[in-house]
């Protein structure tokens, strides 16, 4: 029996995919279509990457993850936060996306209603949708600070007939760079407690805020999922591997379920990762160029009637308004990837309902290639 395809297509990775033949051909193309860093990993955790394969003593590990990468994590997040954090509460997993299979998995069933923001990353509604949950998308925009709250889900609520089983935000948001205040996370962390509602926090673009306050959900309340990743501020997307922060309560319920779906994340990632948080100053120096990325599409991308469609306040995004020039972003992201081999990504991704006005640059590549690329579009646009 064939089966109707649960999930929509991730069309950031079909640009990417024509962008990478066009690559191979030969053609001089800048992709600033992916959350890809042009940085390589921090070289402290390339040498003890190297070291651990010289050693050739690589295996399964504890499904929860090294017990020194583990305790690590949690030292961070006393350096960064202040917080003293249990090391029995984080669980290594193999990227954020095991985590969020990992808190989907455990903590919903078939049919449960879930919550996310609009616009926001597809694989939420994808990987929800997959596993049998209904995904409801509440708009964000300027009139609520590009921010959830527990008055909207209570709207959605009642919409929707049923209870929210689940709450989910990004902050630093993917596409907009949003960032909810430590005051908004208190209130939903707050609403959910209250309902016995799950609230989930991702957190993988933590180290890159560059304005408003960069609050993790732990320091509101321990009864939060928090999920990041080595994938963005250190630089390590292809080692694929990513942390959780439980409540106590969840701990052994996700080692059982990680033990059947993944046995354990790589243990070359998670030497490589351990090492990697003593590289910090390396990684402030890679944010430094993305603060300088940053201002250069500040400066630019108003002069070729790009509007910010939402302010650059985190990761390393411009989300963008295209209605200027076109009413089908998919149809300008291929254009100019023909024509003058500048990759991005279309707004439907992230929002399937206006998503067409919109469109979203990646900033996280070298500054060279940054200034070739709007110089590229400028010359195309002015001659459309």
């Amino acid at each position: 029996m064939i089966r109707k395809p649960s999930v929509e297509p991730f069309h950031a990775m079909d640009v990417l995919a024509a962008a990478t033949r066009l690559k191979q051909e030969g053609k001089p193309v800048i992709s600033m279509a992916v959350g890809q860093p042009a940085h390589p990993a921090p070289a402290t955790a390339r040498s003890a990457a190297s070291r651990a394969l010289e050693a050739g003593q690589l295996g399964y590990t504890d499904a929860l993850g090294i017990k020194s990468l583990r305790h690590a994590i949690a030292r961070r997040y006393k350096s960064v936060y202040g917080l003293d954090l249990d090391p029995q509460r984080v669980a290594v997993t193999t990227g954020s996306s095991a985590g969020f299979n990992l808190a989907f998995l455990q903590l919903f069933n078939p049919g449960d209603m879930v919550v996310i923001t609009r616009p926001g990353y597809p694989a939420y509604r994808n990987i929800l949708a997959a596993l049998g949950l209904k995904v409801v998308e509440i708009a964000v925009g300027p009139e609520t600070g590009h921010a959830l709250t527990p008055a909207a889900i209570e709207e959605a609520e009642r919409e929707a007939g049923m209870r929210v089983a689940g709450v989910l935000i990004a902050s630093p948001a993917n596409p907009t760079g949003a960032v909810h205040s430590k005051q908004a996370i208190a209130e939903l962390d707050a609403w959910c407690a209250d309902r016995g509602v799950a609230f989930i926090s991702d957190e993988i673009y933590h180290g890159l805020t560059w304005s408003g306050e960069e609050t993790t959900a732990l320091s509101v309340a321990d009864n939060a999922v928090v999920i990041n990743s080595f994938s963005k501020y250190f630089c390590m997307t292809g080692w694929r591997i990513g942390w959780m922060v439980l409540p106590e309560d969840l701990v052994r319920p996700v080692e059982c379920l990680a033990q059947s779906l993944y046995i354990s994340a790589p243990e070359l990632s998670q030497v490589a990762a351990e090492a990697a948080l003593d590289g910090i100053e390396e990684m402030e120096a890679v944010r430094a160029g993305y603060q300088k990325n940053r201002a250069l599409l500040a400066e630019r991308l108003p002069a070729l009637e790009l509007p910010f469609a939402a302010p650059m306040d985190g990761a390393f995004y411009a989300w963008v308004d295209v209605s200027g020039h076109t009413n089908d972003s998919m149809a300008f992201a291929r254009q100019m990837l023909a024509d003058i081999h500048v990759a991005a990504t279309p707004g439907r991704d992230f929002d399937p309902v206006d998503g067409s006005r919109f469109m979203r640059l990646s900033y996280a590549g070298d500054h060279a290639d940054m200034v070739t690329a709007l110089d590229r579009i400028e010359g195309w646009i002015g001659n459309r």
